[in-house]
């Protein structure tokens, strides 16, 4: 079989998974959300909270809970990383410094998992599965209900009211993440994936010295990491470790993994507005966008520019052979297309305009399909200045989903938009005026610029995969870096919550003959036509000095 026909059939086989669970997990999101019922171990939750998960919130109080939540997430984070060295099962690993403690803290409670340690030489089993695997949970369960809140505001009319916050952070963590990740563990499992408390032991000899690993629960804090969109692996090598990611079947399931919640979310949305219709149409954009980058990044891996390509079948360097170029491309498109950040192959060792394309995955906001919960509200906010585009375009005032797009909407939805791109191209600017940023380069000239410009927009976008090849270990980059992820997490959320809280106020608006079907083709290509010319115009200046010059040169 050839590679290119291998990569297509993993790519058909993976679009027949989504497809057969995109209804019944799409509905079963929308029940939990949408039901008033409280299961016993919820209630011991807020009971030991504090939370009184029948009390609705307006968006200042839902902002305050989510912000609140992470803010001691954070420090507790933090403070383990501090005191591993004194934890038992740290498995005789120091305590982490200052700035890499931040860094993580940061990192993992952004839902970014950006990594600038070697895990496996670094955390101790305490830190490992009490913190950074608990976090996966509930950083993935945080983004899910600003997402259904912003999808409430559409739904209800007359009314500042959201849900509550704490409801829908212990539903989502028990009802829907909790479930498929057992499960999936135990898959995992019979895939080779390893599952223990062992500690360091010798497994050879290799280059003349003695080879050491560390074991672990890796199966279960794998399978969350891809769930929820997280992408921090247990080893330096990610998903392109055999004890995280043992063969071909495993790498397909945790792609899977990857974009089944983002993806039946869409679902979820159409079912909670009323119109599974408006669902699909948001689905349509997002698998456009996502079929297209795969089908994109396949090809210029696969291209074939000389002898040495010839014989390995395409761009093999960077890549493991497990996998090969189909399994390595329909892999790095997923998580730079949503906020996971797991890696099964080199992303620096990408052609020029691989490199590129893994980048615009990212710049676009990661909304196709996007994490768990920021890819669809992401989405959401590119509607409402699609809608809003058009209704310049005709002459009258946009409306979308029943809901007016006046002038606060449309502000709180430009502010969206605007902090990310901000947050990248200020530091990556301040990185190459200081000097000590630079020296961090592996590469110099394009590739090298690209290795900063990745760094930012990962971690600003809140994805958390690395170009490598940039030595991030440094106080400028770990504080940097965390501020950017910070940052680019809650400040949007900032003003989805604001969006979200300004919808539920309105009346609904009837519905005429000069109303935009949004449900229809035609706005799906316009939502796509937005969300590229947006971001070409945002970023094309930066990709044409990184990634675009590489590409060009090769």
């Amino acid at each position: 079989m050839s590679p290119v026909l291998a990569g297509v059939l993993q790519l058909l086989a993976l679009v027949v998974a989504l497809g057969l669970s995109y209804r019944p997990l799409g509905d079963h999101m929308a029940k939990v959300y949408s039901s008033e019922k409280h299961y016993r171990p919820e209630k011991w939750i807020y009971k030991a909270i504090g939370a009184n998960p029948n009390v609705e919130m307006r968006w200042p109080a839902y902002l305050r809970g989510v912000l609140a939540f992470s803010a001691v997430s954070v420090l507790f984070l933090y403070l383990l990383q501090r005191v591993q060295g004194s934890l038992p099962g740290s498995l005789g690993f120091v305590s982490i410094d200052p700035d890499q403690a931040f860094n993580t803290a940061a990192s993992f409670v952004a839902n970014t998992n950006w990594q600038s340690y070697y895990g496996e030489q670094a955390m101790g089993h305490v830190v490992q599965t009490g913190g950074l695997a608990v976090q996966n949970f509930v950083s993935a369960a945080v983004g899910i209900a600003v997402a259904v809140a912003l999808v409430r505001g559409f739904a209800r009319s007359r009314t500042g009211e959201l849900g509550n916050f704490w409801a829908d952070l212990v539903r989502g963590t028990v009802r829907i993440l909790l479930p498929i990740a057992v499960i999936g563990a135990l898959v995992l499992v019979a895939c080779g994936a390893i599952q223990n408390f062992a500690g360091i032991h010798e497994v050879g000899q290799f280059m003349g010295g003695a080879q050491q690993w560390n074991g672990g629960a890796v199966a279960s804090q794998e399978v969350i990491k891809e769930l929820g969109t997280n992408g921090g692996g247990y080893f330096n090598a990610n998903s392109a470790h055999p004890f995280e990611n043992p063969n071909g079947l495993s790498n397909l399931f945790e792609i899977y993994l990857i974009l089944v919640i983002p993806f039946a979310l869409t679902r979820t949305f159409g079912r909670m507005v009323g119109s599974i219709k408006q669902g699909y149409a948001i689905l349509a954009t997002m698998a456009t966008i996502w079929l297209a980058f795969v089908g994109l990044m396949m090809w210029t891996e696969f291209a074939h520019p000389g002898p040495a390509f010839d014989i390995a079948g395409g761009a093999m360097e960077g890549k493991e052979t497990r996998f090969g170029i189909g399994g390595s491309a329909i892999f790095s498109v997923s998580t730079t297309l949503t906020s996971t950040g797991a890696v099964n192959s080199f992303h620096s060792s990408n052609t020029g305009f691989g490199g590129g394309i893994n980048l615009l995955g990212m710049q676009l906001g990661e909304i196709a399909p996007g994490g768990v919960g920021s890819g669809l509200y992401g989405m959401l906010i590119m509607a409402v200045i699609a809608v809003f585009i058009a209704g310049l375009m005709v002459g009258r005032t946009p409306e979308y989903l029943g809901k007016k797009i006046g002038t606060r909407e449309i502000k709180f939805a430009a502010c969206y938009i605007l902090i990310t791109p901000a947050l990248v191209l200020c530091f990556t600017a301040a990185s190459f005026v200081l000097d000590t940023p630079s020296h961090s380069m592996t590469n110099s000239g394009a590739h090298g610029f690209s290795e900063i410009l990745y760094a930012y927009t990962s971690g600003a976008n809140n994805n958390g995969s690395a170009f490598a090849g940039l030595n991030a270990d440094t106080q400028w980059f770990n504080s940097t870096i965390g501020i950017a992820m910070l940052l680019g997490r809650f400040l949007p959320m900032v003003f989805v919550l604001a969006l979200a809280g300004s919808l539920a106020e309105q009346m609904p608006v009837p519905e005429t003959a000069g109303t935009l079907r949004t449900e229809k083709p035609l706005f799906t290509g316009l939502l796509v036509g937005t969300i590229m010319i947006i971001t070409g115009l945002t970023y094309f200046p930066a990709l044409a000095l990184g990634p675009l010059a590489e590409g060009l040169a090769a």
